[in-house]
């Protein structure tokens, strides 16, 4: 059994009977009662973890000591900022364990001078720094990387020609993700810009909806968040399903930061927000990132009100909206299930086995039967649909046919009010255009009124009469500068005497007069570019914007993450589930043996 996942359960024991190992009776003047008064501790916990005596006997007196040296590094750290790390050191031949060490440093230095230091005093030659799974960068500095005082680091020995081939590698793999993460946030970037103005068959957008398919009317700046929040989101998710916890936590996290920047009471009212809880804290346990227990107890307890809100007490409201509860029961196992792993890791055996039973429950109601799926794609359905069928009805064939095909007509019905919607538009654009105006200011205008073609055409002719009063003014502003020029004044002297005199030319030819045809040095000043010589600007098709190759194929790129069918989160093969649930139901029996 690893050694940290012995005092991960000890630690939580420890807190429940609110036993504090540094203080009396456990830290006294007397080695002999110290010593005493651990083995009772171990006796009394080795039945109830599972584990050998011994083991816990040594758990405790590490967990004792670490807390000790913490306390008195902690003051250490808040008085001079010289912070502590725990190394781990590659065993040496002979050795069953790691060697674990302190250091002392500042955390404001690189990894490659912690490195140098490492190197000088345990004359290590060729090895990396890893935290929390993660190589430290060289050329950057610890802080800058999430090192902290009391930092667990492995230093991990290679060769020089792993050196070599993991430097390539991790280069290739680390520039390999970052310019994934980039072109995923720019991609979605250019289509959080597009207002849906333009015509959407060429030029796609996407619009953010409530769970009954209509269009959510919130400011721009959220609406362009929550775009990035669940593209990040839709990518994590892609690459969950390939199994890349790594990648897909890096994407799930700007997520959560997109997230965060939308209003607090627009989260309450989505179930989106909830699911990328539960999808950080299913990569945490993937990669076995046990550092971040606190944070997944946060993120779950944050799903489990979210989904109360959403969803409502007993899933009423959910059933009031879409008419069935049975499809999002594999939220709920996901969530049951990973608050059972929190809670054997914590130590809580009596609440894992709690949460376990309703994960079991839930499987056995989620499993569906094979000739069921079978049946109904020989209906035509995918097998898709039948899954997500079967489990809205709770494994009832004739009612899951009847919803999936009420549901494909709700979805076909859609799509008819969407062409009618494009077909509308492209109509009263051309009514617009008719009338004079150009066709791109006619789609924004008609985009601006949302639709009503009466209050674009208003909007329309206010820009009108504002360009035509600008062009009149620029005119006007044009004959007196000629006439000052046919004075025989230079036309740069005669274009700022003009801005001196606010345009009055009266005044502008009789300072001029006045200084020999010069302005004045004290009276110039720094002016913004003149005018007068622009054309008034226009609008014609011929300036619509048109995006780069390269903005199209990363649109395209981003747009492949989004899942054709709205209800995909909900569609999981339960695979891993079942895994992670049979891993945990071992190890609580095995448990139960030992104390029995």
């Amino acid at each position: 059994m690893d050694e940290q996942h012995i005092q991960a359960r000890l630690i939580a024991l420890l807190r429940q009977d609110n036993i504090r190992l540094w203080l009396e009776p456990f830290t006294t003047d007397s080695g002999d009662a110290e010593l005493q008064k651990i083995q009772e501790l171990a006796l009394k916990y080795a039945p109830v973890t599972g584990f050998a005596v011994e083991d816990v006997m040594s758990s405790l007196e590490t967990i004792r000591s670490d807390t000790s040296r913490k306390d008195e590094g902690n003051k250490e750290f808040k008085e001079t900022s010289v912070a502590t790390l725990e190394l781990h050191l590659p065993r040496e031949e002979g050795q069953k364990k790691k060697r674990k060490v302190h250091l002392k440093t500042k955390l404001d230095i690189t990894t490659q001078e912690l490195k140098n230091r490492i190197s000088e005093e345990f004359k290590y030659k060729h090895f990396n720094l890893i935290l929390s799974g993660k190589k430290l960068s060289l050329g950057m500095r610890l802080d800058e990387q999430n090192v902290k005082n009391n930092s667990k680091i492995m230093v991990l020995n290679v060769t020089s020609d792993e050196v070599k081939n993991e430097m390539l590698e991790e280069e290739e793999k680390t520039r390999s993700q970052n310019e994934g993460v980039q072109r995923t946030q720019k991609g979605f970037q250019i289509l959080s810009e597009r207002d849906g103005s333009e015509d959407p068959t060429t030029t796609p957008f996407l619009e953010i909806a409530d769970q009954k398919g209509n269009p959510l009317q919130i400011p721009n700046d959220e609406r362009k968040a929550l775009i990035l929040a669940m593209g990040f989101h839709e990518k994590g998710r892609s690459l969950m399903k390939k199994r890349d916890h790594s990648a897909a936590l890096c994407h799930l996290l700007l997520a959560d930061e997109q997230f965060n920047k939308c209003n607090s009471a627009l989260l309450k009212t989505v179930d989106n927000y909830a699911v990328l809880q539960l999808d950080i804290v299913w990569c945490y346990q993937a990669l076995e990132q046990l550092d971040c227990l606190n944070d997944a107890r946060q993120r779950l307890s944050r799903a489990e009100e979210c989904f109360q809100r959403c969803y409502g007490e007993h899933q009423t409201r959910l059933q009031s909206i879409k008419g069935h509860t049975g499809g999002e029961d594999v939220l709920f196992l996901r969530l049951y299930l990973l608050q059972s792993v929190l809670a054997y890791h914590e130590g809580n055996k009596n609440q894992a086995s709690h949460k376990l039973k309703e994960v079991e429950r839930l499987f056995g109601q989620l499993c569906l039967d094979p000739d069921k799926i079978t049946q109904l794609m020989s209906l035509g359905f995918s097998e898709q649909d039948a899954r997500l069928g079967l489990r809205a009805c709770r494994g009832d064939l004739s009612e899951a046919a009847l919803h999936i095909t009420q549901r494909k007509k709700e979805r076909k019905e859609t799509k008819e009010r969407e062409r009618e919607k494009r077909r509308r538009r492209l109509l009263d654009i051309n009514t617009l255009v008719e009338l004079g105006f150009s066709k791109r200011d006619a789609a924004r205008a008609l985009h601006q009124a949302r639709g009503d073609v009466n209050k674009a055409y208003g909007i329309l002719l206010d820009g009108a009469e504002a360009q035509a009063q600008t062009q009149a003014q620029s005119s006007d502003r044009q004959v007196k500068l000629d006439q000052l020029v046919s004075f025989g004044f230079q036309l740069d002297v005669a274009d700022s005497a003009l801005r001196l005199m606010g345009d009055d030319l009266e005044l502008a030819t009789q300072m001029l007069l006045d200084h020999q045809g010069a302005v004045p040095p004290e009276l110039l000043s720094p002016s913004p570019p003149s005018s007068s010589s622009e054309e008034p600007s226009t609008s014609s098709d011929s300036t619509v914007s048109v995006s780069s190759p390269l903005d199209e194929e990363l649109v395209n790129e981003v747009l492949e993450d989004i899942p054709r069918h709205e209800e995909d989160y909900l569609d999981v093969t339960l695979d891993e589930e079942q895994e992670l649930m049979m891993h945990i139901r071992s190890r609580l029996d095995k448990q139960t043996t030992s104390s029995g």
